[in-house]
């Protein structure tokens, strides 16, 4: 018997055993049994060969029926992810939820839970918490940018080179077959001429179907009803309809400053000073002085540009503390020139100016909420509007709804009735590099519009969103909790909304909800009453919009008018 034969020999007993003591179930070890025996007829040094022994090689890795002991208590999760994470009272309450479900019912399949959210508000480390806390073995796939198919399915295993797709490559990585299975960035897959990896999900995040999911290499039915899934987005947008009805959304908001002053203290200093390798008695940050850090130094959704300015910081003060080891540093809001240069965003800016023709909007962006100025002027010419700020084409129809609805009511507004033929209107939305769109732009574009007409200056620390139709009737919008963040961050006291977002209020933080004024209207008319200066204002001239009806309302915080 030659060497090579004798090698073959003990590596089909090799398999033989292993696959004897694999705890699977029958049917996978007869489609095992069945692949060594054709590798039993191949030559050893075949490509065959080497193709059946990588297959039984993944098979006999895969952990069919290994799982590790699932802690399902409340408490412990609670205490772990108020550990781990500040706020978050809703996604923290839903998760409970889930734990409580399943400690009264241990057989539960099928939910899949998609955590929704701007940029670095804490999804994927929510999901690494909640593992960490039901002693779940953690498998992360990231799905930006997968447009192949066989990315979730597998490739064919007569293919060269092919291997198991990253569902079943994951819980290998894992070794359990009960994971928390962490699918980031699921609105981001594209699809190209090799398939579409969202449609391949569609098996996989169904819990009725999961029990036998099919990868092409196995050929071989995985039970992932044991796994428990998380999907993360930061919008829903552009995840299809089918995939998003398989998952139940959880939406995590931006942080308000408090909540991120509380963040800075808690979890971003001791850790960034940590890794600076920066004692607690060696650096002290005043509260004001973080404030100042959060308002002048970052405008975001959520955390992100806050950690780096503080490792900015701590950067800064080792350089001090090499040079003085014994020296304690303090530092407030007058140390930020010296330490981050000069203050980058002024909130207060925006509010404290009275402008005729321009108009704070409000948006909503998948980074969370931003405040959008409207400009209109008027020239002498022959009717023409022109729209610029790369707009998409619902803003420009909101922007003729607004002028068609301005021309019927010129009597009333003051404004001449043929302006539409001898005055060119130029709306523009600045930051011409950024796309805009959206149905929410409608009554800032009308109120720019008529400030502009009738020279009647727009007032101070005020924002508005809604859409507006041609009768003047203002219409809901979504969004409205990134929307009234992104006001308060930039120093607005009132924000005028629609009658039919009142019910959205409830929603809002409550640090938002004192610090604003809301104004809720449901024709143009009252917007146009709140958000221009009354008669005899300097540049206001008398008769004009004298039968506009009014809009009451006191200076109380948390006011709500109609």
């Amino acid at each position: 018997m030659g060497e090579g034969e004798a090698g073959a020999d003990s590596e089909l007993s090799e398999y033989r055993e292993k696959i004897a003591q694999l705890k699977a179930p029958d049917e996978v070890k007869e489609k095992l049994d069945k692949e060594l025996k054709r590798l039993s007829k191949q030559s050893f040094g075949s490509s065959e060969a080497t193709v059946l022994r990588n297959y039984l090689d993944i098979c006999l890795e895969l952990p069919w029926s290994k799982k590790t002991k699932e802690r399902v208590n409340v408490d412990a999760v609670r205490k772990a992810l108020d550990h781990d994470h500040f706020g978050l009272e809703k996604v923290k309450e839903r998760i409970l939820e889930f734990v409580a479900v399943k400690q009264l019912s241990p057989d539960l399949k099928g939910q899949i839970i998609c955590l929704v959210g701007p940029p670095g508000v804490g999804k994927t480390s929510i999901a690494m918490s909640v593992a960490r806390a039901m002693n779940r073995k953690l498998a992360r796939i990231s799905l930006g940018g997968v447009s192949d198919e066989a990315e979730i399915r597998g490739h064919r295993k007569t293919y060269v080179g092919s291997m198991p797709g990253r569902i079943i490559a994951a819980i290998n990585q894992a070794g359990s077959s009960n994971p928390l299975m962490l699918l980031d960035e699921i609105d981001k897959m594209g699809h190209d001429h090799r398939g579409d990896p969202s449609a391949a999900l569609l098996e996989v995040l169904d819990g009725e179907q999961n029990s036998t999911f099919r990868d092409h290499f196995l050929e071989l039915p995985f039970d992932l009803s044991d796994v428990m899934f998380i999907t993360t987005a930061n919008t829903t947008e552009t995840i299809p309809r089918p995939l998003l009805d398989r998952m139940e959304l959880i939406e995590l908001s931006s942080y308000t400053d408090e909540e991120k002053l509380q963040i800075a203290k808690k979890y971003l200093l001791p850790k960034e000073m940590k890794r600076h390798g920066i004692e607690k008695a060696h650096l002290k940050i005043s509260d004001n002085g973080i404030r100042q850090l959060i308002t002048a130094y970052t405008r975001e959704s959520g955390v992100r540009v806050l950690e780096r300015k503080i490792a900015a910081v701590c950067r800064k003060a080792a350089m001090k503390l090499v040079a003085d080891p014994e020296s304690t540093i303090r530092l407030t809001e007058k140390d930020w020139k010296e330490y981050l240069g000069a203050p980058r965003y002024y909130p207060e800016r925006q509010a404290l100016e009275e402008r005729v023709g321009v108009v704070n909007g409000l948006a909503w962006t998948s980074v969370g909420g931003e405040l959008l100025e409207v400009e209109v002027n008027v020239v002498p010419g022959s009717g023409k509007v022109e729209l610029t700020g790369n707009l998409g084409d619902v803003m420009k129809e909101s922007a003729h709804a607004a002028l068609s609805f301005i021309r019927s009511q010129t009597s009333r507004l003051g404004i001449e009735e043929d302006f539409y033929k001898n005055k060119d209107l130029h709306v523009h939305f600045p930051e011409g590099a950024v796309p805009k769109d959206g149905p929410s732009a409608g009554i800032a574009i009308t109120t720019a519009m008529v400030s502009a007409l009738t020279g009647t200056p727009v007032r101070r620390g005020i924002a508005m969103t809604g859409e507006v139709t041609l009768r003047g009737r203002v219409l809901p919008i979504g969004g409205l909790r990134e929307k009234t963040m992104a006001a308060m961050r930039n120093g607005i006291q009132t924000v005028i909304i629609p009658a039919d977002n009142e019910k959205d209020l409830d929603e809002i933080d409550q640090t938002v909800r004192k610090a604003l004024k809301f104004v809720v209207v449901e024709r143009a008319e009252q917007v146009l009453a709140e958000a221009l200066l009354p008669l005899g204002h300097e540049g206001v001239e008398q008769g004009q919009m004298s039968e506009m009806p009014p809009v009451t309302h006191t200076d109380q915080p948390n006011h709500i008018s109609q």
